[in-house]
């Protein structure tokens, strides 16, 4: 493909992520002028598990996250890229899409350590081979510029769900419980994102340790135990709960101060966390300017009831899955980096002052031809 490709008025993109759960890697697809014009917003995606020894490197790169800043990591990030590309082939193939159809591909890749105090970021993928080995342009390191600019590198979404949030009644929350939780505050062109604090991550990495299992399966540990309100209450005298908007998280800031829950039983250190990762987004509140209409709530932790009915009982409005307003909860990461991967190429803004503290509404991304 040329450049003349990527000039046509809309264009298709296959969008790429694992998060930072590592459970596995999320592809779907959007068709978009990279503005208001969307469709396939709520089409077609699936999730591919990583081969278990490349997320067993993983998870032990992340235990470890420091080696990220000086380790080149050549062998992890191939066979990340591996894994990528397997998967985006094997959706093509089961959806039926020719290499021709697809104009771009967005690869967020797997963020293994991210820190914008020290202007660093880094996710493994190898942008420019995917995009030899399928013949079709890439996009990759959308955060880079980014961080580099002095913005927090993170949410990136936000600028995604107010294309999706067109129609809906406002100001509307959007609620991502992935690894790290985060908000999208959107009443018009108002939109304010920052991370909120642990969500599934804290929770399935105690589960793991406790019970050899990967999640607590619809809240159902942490709903049987008792919380230790006074540790919820130690956890959330942190700064970063009063840092105003917009910040980020690394997905394991909270871990080493909640190891005091490796004391108390498998369902009360379970509550205990899950009533921490409540609390931490009840305390969003202060920093935006009015109280959403209704919360939409995507990533993993919208699947976990306990916390949906926890967060309903507190918030005292609707806290639904994006599911309720049509959106296609599974694959919304996804589809943000096929969006994001036509915007970049079109010169659009990836991020906002709102949204990541950058000075200035700010593109990203590197393209990378085939050939």
């Amino acid at each position: 493909m040329t450049m003349r490709d990527l000039d046509k008025p809309v264009l298709t993109a296959i969008g790429v992520i694992s998060g930072t759960s590592m459970d596995a890697i999320d592809v779907s697809i959007v068709e978009s002028d990279g503005r208001d014009q969307l469709r396939f917003g709520a089409g077609a995606g699936a999730g591919y598990p990583y081969p278990p020894e490349t997320r067993r490197q993983l998870q032990a790169l992340v235990a470890e996250a420091e080696r990220a800043v000086t380790e080149p990591l050549v062998e992890l990030e191939a066979a990340v890229t591996a894994a990528h590309l397997d998967a985006v082939r094997r959706f093509m193939a089961e959806q039926g899409i020719k290499p021709e159809s697809v104009d771009l591909v967005g690869l967020h890749g797997q963020t293994v350590y991210h820190r914008p105090e020290i202007r660093f970021t880094r996710q493994l993928i190898d942008g420019p081979a995917v995009a030899q080995a399928l013949g079709i342009p890439t996009v990759d390191r959308f955060r880079h510029a980014d961080v580099e600019a002095g913005g927090e590198g993170a949410p990136f979404a936000p600028l995604y769900h107010r294309a999706l949030a067109q129609g809906l009644e406002q100001p509307v929350m959007v609620l991502n419980l992935g690894g790290v939780g985060n908000v999208t505050y959107i009443d018009g062109d108002d939109v304010i994102a920052f991370d909120t604090g642990p969500a599934s991550a804290i929770l399935d990495d105690f589960v793991l340790r406790r019970l050899g299992k990967t999640y607590d399966a619809d809240g159902t540990l942490a709903a049987s135990g008792t919380v230790r309100e006074d540790l919820v209450a130690d956890f959330m005298v942190n700064p970063y709960f009063d840092r105003p908007a917009p910040k980020s998280l690394d997905r394991n800031d909270f871990h080493r101060r909640a190891q005091v829950v490796e004391a108390l039983s498998d369902a009360d250190g379970a509550a205990t966390l899950a009533a921490f990762t409540v609390e931490s987004v009840i305390d969003a509140l202060r920093h935006v300017p009015k109280a959403p209409r209704r919360w939409l709530v995507t990533g993993g932790g919208r699947l976990n009831g306990h916390f949906m009915r926890r967060l309903h009982e507190r918030l005292g409005v609707p806290v639904e899955p994006v599911e309720a307003a049509g959106w296609a909860g599974d694959v919304i990461e996804a589809q943000t980096f096929g969006y994001l991967a036509i915007r970049s190429v079109k010169g659009l803004a990836l991020s906002l002052p709102g949204t990541t503290g950058v000075p200035y509404p700010l593109t990203g991304g590197r393209l990378n031809l085939p050939g």
